[in-house]
């Protein structure tokens, strides 16, 4: 585009499409013959380049670009880089970073983590409970965690589900399990308080989970903890390691810096009682309300509320709505027009599509602000964001507990900020402790507020008036120490104080009075349990996790080479709710042959699938009197689909995780057979770390080798000690020597769950004929299900473990409620 002529200047042309015929031949006729559009932002082209290819036309685009937007542009980039730069050199000097180029950056490393669950009353029921609940004991429950690093310094956090939300106390939980397992001894680095990406980026490189697996409460707490451990360890607080690159001036402000605090209202009563409330908290000295609405028959109703409040508080006071995504768009519009003299600062939420955000601001006028949006948004928060740029949407209401943390909210609220938007940080009945911790975010977010607007040359902005009101519902705490919100007596206003904030944290202390109970390092129990076969004796080595009782026994099979310590994250995680064992294959780990008969001495046992599915049964009948609930992998997975369906005396429920019930075609068979029978042969000649270079070459591990954690799996597999044992394992249970297992399926007894990787295309299409077979059998049920697990490859329970915890316990639970129901029919015909 260089030599514009001046009339040119400002516009740039290119085709979007590939001409299919005829050569190129100027612009201007191409305008008559093919269709043109002229677009100004990137989501218009993209738009219209997606229009193109839908219609599949040809299409000329023609993009508007101004020369002096352009070097604007140039120029913010060049700020926010410099403040980027600025941003991670004030970390490195900040923190005590003497030998951190000799560590990689690594501050230190976890010790532990531990967790308690707490209990506390409310004053009154959450605004997010249903209108019509009738609540007698009111009561907020969650978790503490508490992050011990290696020289003894201690961060908490809160982890406090919201129950109108996707997760629960039992989902977090199950994943607090597992955290507690494989966290300790990872290291943190001095950029995990930059966030912009260093938690997401830590929680993959170092603890091998997805970040998006992780559910949003959890990752909140996760990251207070570390947080607040970092900044126990360098004697600072949550807001000045997340803001250190300030400098002086900016530190000593924050000793006379109060975060103005927004009331809540649930707006239940006529509006007359709703207007009393609202005139008492204005008295009380709240410069803003927020007040729920949707909750009434008529939306006329609502806006009748809203009228008499803003009629008795008058307009000094901020008013602030919220529907909760409870109108359809004909209702929000009913209200939008009758509160249009109300001077609403904002409405949150107006409608339950959110595609209707954008019309009901151009329809109505009434500012807007996001909530529920944020909310659903998994990962790719700006792609999402982008088109909620509208003029009418000015502000974002960010719960760090609900969008995934402070990372994500961090970005959020920069992308508000950036469009001209509020970022107002909104709590979800979190204690005192997610409070602090919330104060000073709120402050971090107003700093960077403050520093963004430097950078783009405006002036800043009022301060942001933060939805914390949700600390008024607290009648107990799990803080020794009350919060300290209350009125300014040089503002008027109500206020929480950073340095209360700071200093209430650093000295946070646990009420042990509303603690249910602590989790600690949970043991794991060692043991051998030999099995006589007909000419030989086996002793299995077992690991053992959870309550001793029989209610519910879930036995895991590893996958050839692995052993059952690759359980055993997983089976911390589901302890809770089952008693857990892991055994070791034969050929695997420490199970061992320990005798054969003077008959057979000549000649090793034969390890088909068939004759390991028979010893295991007789290992059961020593394990429990009750029935298993099988969970395999790969061989292990072959394995346990042969009991469900030969043993189903002894099986309750089987999970097969990547599993195959055999080959039917006769050829295939003997072409496996062979290849197994080559690979036998190439462990024994080469030895074990040649051959898992080979075998891990493969296609079908591709996903797991780009996992973080992959040299360590390898690792671990490198640890077998009877390579001749493992090379006749893999010949015997070669899926062409199995019996084929596709016929019985048609007659299978027992519940299952099949579960896949997303990315495993092959194992993928076996479950859903599995699936099909299973469902045209003669005991069709609503079982199978499957399960795809999303990011991964064969190797789900090691690529992405979470998502397959939440699967497994869910099907032990529903298998759980069908034997409560079997045992009540059994009652009913005695």
């Amino acid at each position: 585009m260089n030599g514009r002529t001046e009339n040119e200047e400002g516009w740039m042309s290119f085709v979007a499409r590939t001409w299919r015929s005829s050569p190129w031949f100027g612009l201007n006729e191409i305008e008559r013959c093919v269709k043109h559009v002229q677009v100004q932002t990137k989501i218009e082209l993209l738009d219209a380049l997606f229009t193109s290819q839908q219609d599949d036309t040809d299409c000329v685009i023609e993009v508007e670009s101004s020369i002096d937007a352009n070097a604007n542009f140039r120029s913010s980039l060049k700020k926010f880089a410099c403040q980027a730069a600025d941003d991670t050199l004030g970390i490195l000097s900040g923190l005590s970073v003497s030998d951190s180029i000799f560590n990689g950056f690594m501050i230190c490393k976890i010790y532990k983590m531990e967790y308690s669950l707490y209990r506390v009353q409310l004053s009154a029921p959450p605004t997010s409970a249903s209108v019509n609940s009738n609540l007698t004991t009111l009561h907020r429950e969650g978790f503490i965690i508490a992050l011990s690093l290696d020289d003894g310094s201690v961060g908490f956090g809160e982890v406090s589900p919201l129950e109108i939300h996707k997760e629960n106390l039992l989902d977090a939980e199950e994943q607090l399990r597992f955290l507690g397992r494989i966290i300790g001894g990872a290291k943190i680095d001095y950029f995990l308080p930059l966030l912009k990406g260093s938690f997401s980026s830590w929680i993959w490189n170092s603890l091998g989970i997805p970040p998006g697996s992780i559910c949003p409460s959890v990752r909140c707490g996760l990251e207070m903890a570390v947080l607040n451990a970092i900044a126990a360890r360098e004697g600072s607080s949550l807001l000045n390691i997340l803001y250190l690159h300030a400098n002086k001036q900016e530190k000593i402000s924050w000793k006379s810096q109060n975060v103005k605090i927004c009331a809540l209202v649930d707006s239940n009563g006529t509006p007359k009682d709703v207007a009393y409330v609202a005139t008492t908290l204005a008295e009380e000295g709240f410069s803003a309300i927020k007040l729920k609405v949707a909750r009434r028959a008529d939306p006329i109703e609502d806006a009748a509320v809203i009228q008499e409040v803003r009629k008795k508080v008058g307009h000094q006071i901020e008013l602030r709505a919220d529907a909760n995504r409870k109108w359809t768009y004909a209702e929000a519009i009913r209200f939008g027009f009758a509160v249009k003299n109300c001077d609403l600062q904002y409405i949150e939420e107006p409608v339950s599509d959110e595609d209707d955000i954008i019309k009901f601001c151009e329809e109505t006028g009434l500012p807007v602000a996001l909530d529920e949006t944020l909310d659903n948004i998994a990962d790719n928060h700006l792609e999402v964001l982008a088109k909620f740029t509208h003029s009418r949407i000015v502000a974002v209401v960010i719960k760090p507990s609900i969008v995934g943390g402070f990372e994500n909210a961090a970005l959020i609220a920069r992308w508000a900020q950036q469009h001209g938007k509020m970022a107002v940080v909104s709590a979800a009945f979190e204690s005192g402790l997610g409070l602090l911790a919330y104060i000073q975010f709120s402050s971090y977010v107003e700093l960077q507020n403050a520093a963004l607007c430097r950078v783009m040359n405006k002036e800043p902005a009022l301060s942001v008036i933060h939805g914390l009101g949700t600390y008024r519902w607290l009648k107990e705490d799990v803080t020794t120490e009350p919060l300290k919100i209350c009125r300014n007596p040089r503002s008027g206003f109500v206020e929480a104080s950073i340095v209360d904030a700071v200093q209430l944290l650093q000295k946070f202390q646990i009420n042990k009075n509303v603690i249910v109970r602590t989790f600690t390092r949970e043991q794991v129990r060692n043991y051998q349990l030999s099995v006589d076969s007909e000419h030989f004796s086996f002793s299995f080595n077992i690991q053992e996790i959870g309550p001793s009782i029989d209610n519910s026994v879930l036995v895991f099979l590893h996958g050839l080479f692995g052993t059952g310590e690759d359980w055993i994250p997983i089976m911390k995680a589901i302890s809770g709710s089952a008693r857990c064992v892991a055994i070791d294959l034969p050929g695997h780990g420490g199970s061992k042959l320990q005798k054969m008969s003077d008959h057979e001495a000549a000649q090793e046992p034969n390890w088909s699938i068939e004759v390991v599915g028979d010893m295991l049964c007789k290992l059961f009948h020593q394990l429990t009197n009750r029935k298993v609930t099988l969970v395999g992998y790969s061989m292990g997975a072959r394995i346990a689909l042969y009991m469900a369906l030969k043993c189903s005396d002894k099986v309750q429920g089987a999970v097969i995780i990547s599993g195959s019930p055999g080959l039917t075609d006769r050829e295939a068979r003997k072409v496996r057979c062979a290849k197994d029978d080559f690979r036998a042969c190439s462990l024994v000649s080469y030895g074990l770390e040649v051959f898992l270079d080979s075998w891990y070459a493969g296609e079908l591990w591709s996903s797991l080798r780009g996992h973080p954690h992959f040299k360590r799996i390898v690792a671990n597999r490198l640890q077998q000690d009877d390579v001749h044992t493992l090379a006749k394992v893999l010949s015997d249970s070669s899926v062409g020597r199995q019996l084929p297992l596709w016929e019985d399926l048609k007659h299978c007894k027992v519940p299952v769950l099949l579960i896949v990787g997303e990315k495993d295309a092959k194992f993928k299409r076996i479950a859903q004929d599995m699936c099909s077979i299973i469902n045209s059998g003669t005991w069709s049920r609503d079982h199978p299900a499957i399960v795809e697990i999303p990011n991964c490859g064969h190797a789900a329970h090691l690529e992405n473990p979470l998502p397959v915890i939440h699967a497994v316990r869910e099907f032990l639970t529903t298998l759980k409620e069908e034997f409560v129901k079997w045992q009540g029919l059994c009652r009913a015909l005695q």
